[in-house]
């Protein structure tokens, strides 16, 4: 049973590889998309940086299940 725990637990944390490809990506667009219009650059940071924050706190909930799991399903 114990190692069932790990795999869910280590599933859970397997969320921050989906937020960090995610942010990578939105950043690189985000970077073109600065670079093709320069006077946009102050709107694309802030749907950048909304973007980029949703993507980690979806990392941190993973976190936190994790934890949930490893702590409370002994």
């Amino acid at each position: 049973m114990t190692g069932l725990i790990a795999i869910g637990a280590a599933m859970a944390v397997m969320t921050g590889v989906g937020a960090g490809i995610g942010i990578g990506i939105a950043t690189s667009k985000a970077t073109e998309a600065i670079a093709r219009q320069p006077e946009a650059k102050g709107d694309i940071n802030k749907a950048l940086l909304l973007g980029c924050a949703l993507a980690e706190a979806t990392a941190i909930y993973g976190f936190v299940v994790a934890v949930l799991i490893v702590l409370f399903l002994k």
